[in-house]
């Protein structure tokens, strides 16, 4: 079926290109550029200071080869496309970026913050990992109030209570319509792809809630119109898919065409580079917007915490609102953390939810394509 695309010639262009654009005119007003690789920068308050977050590149296979000259081949892709676009000078955002804010999400990432320190200012978060402990959200108050000191004395720019809360509120409705936009996934048959989830939800990461909400509500328009018109994605009866696990883009969204190939669809890109980013809610008018800050990003359940049931009661959320046919965990070889916690997210899927469940373990290269839709193919067959 053909169908227009969501994004048309108003906000032209290929998702890298559009969002490039967007951080070069916000340079050229003076508003400088900090580069962040996780979802825990907190990016309300790199905004409440009149800066900009960059998610810096981190999902092709073309830089790896050079990042192995110095960092081990059996180590995580995504820590290996990251270094070798440093590197190698290819990253336009890094280019563009006067800053990086680092955070110990894993031990691979932090000595790779060790080798990028000396090429320009790179602030490393200390990402409590036990984020139930009393101890845990206090800590990391102080981790993101270190942060603000850091981009104060870099960038020689100060944000009080008034403009943190700002970005809050910003934020959340950014968010809230984002969530809207997820809505049309969850339709039966959906009428939203995969892709186009990913293109709006990179543009809207690093842009503030007023830059977004006219957008975003055009975009929910012409969903609208979809449904009226009976436009959808897939064929009739197609199993309907979650994809759980580590961050995919990139090269590493062959696993959805691969889905795709096999005769799925995508509902649910379970991820901190899809869905995960625009979950929650800031508390408003707390009177400590820091700690509000703390709150909301402690509640990201990342493979690098623990516990982490806070990812399995997420997880039940989504499927009762996506109703996927099937559940697919996504692993990066060499990512520990959601490697072995795949045991429990696949135990939850079955047990709870009866739902037909597949782990896979990949990276980057696209010698394993024909293997994944051979596995794929027989998790349809299981439905």
């Amino acid at each position: 079926m053909n169908i227009s695309p969501l994004m048309d010639d108003g906000y032209a262009g290929e998702p890298a290109k559009r969002v490039l654009n967007y951080m070069q005119g916000r340079k050229q007003k003076g508003d400088p550029i900090v580069g962040i690789y996780c979802g825990y920068a907190p990016i309300e308050l790199i905004q409440a200071m009149g800066l900009v977050p960059a998610v810096l590149c981190a999902f092709s296979k073309v830089p790896i080869p050079a990042a192995e000259t110095v960092l081990p081949a059996n180590l995580c892709p995504l820590i290996k496309s990251s270094y070798g676009f440093i590197i190698e000078g290819t990253c336009p955002f890094y280019a563009m970026s006067q800053a990086v804010i680092a955070e110990t999400t894993c031990d691979g990432k932090k000595k790779m913050f060790e080798l990028i320190a000396d090429i320009k200012p790179t602030h490393v978060m200390d990402l409590p990992q036990v984020p139930d402990d009393r101890e845990a959200r206090r800590n990391w108050k102080r981790m993101i109030l270190k942060l603000q000191g850091f981009l104060e004395r870099t960038f020689d720019r100060e944000a009080d209570e008034k403009r943190i809360e700002a970005a809050l509120k910003s934020s959340n409705r950014k968010n809230a319509l984002m969530r809207k936009l997820f809505d049309y996934a969850a339709l039966i048959p959906p009428v939203l792809h995969w892709k186009e989830m990913y293109d709006v939800g990179f543009l809207a990461l690093p842009a503030t809630g007023e830059e977004m909400a006219p957008i975003l509500e055009v975009l929910l328009e012409k969903l609208e119109q979809r449904v009226r018109e009976g436009t959808h994605f897939g064929k009739p009866g197609a199993p309907r898919v979650l994809v759980s696990g580590c961050p995919v883009g990139g090269d590493a969204t062959k696993i959805f065409k691969v889905i795709e190939e096999a005769g799925g669809v995508v509902v649910a890109p379970d991820a901190c580079t899809g869905m995960k980013a625009f979950a929650g809610v800031f508390e408003e008018d707390s009177g400590d917007p820091i700690a509000a800050i703390a709150d909301r990003y402690l509640d990201i359940p990342c493979a690098c915490m623990t516990p982490n049931n806070r990812r399995l009661t997420d997880l039940t959320a989504m499927i009762d609102r996506f109703k996927p046919d099937a559940v697919v965990d996504f692993v990066l070889q060499a990512c520990h953390g959601y490697s072995v916690e795949s045991y429990k997210i696949g135990r939850h899927v079955q047990e709870t939810h009866g739902l037909p469940f597949l782990k896979v373990e990949t990276d980057y290269a696209d010698g394993d394509t024909g293997q994944l839709r051979t596995r794929i193919e027989a998790l349809f067959e299981s439905i």
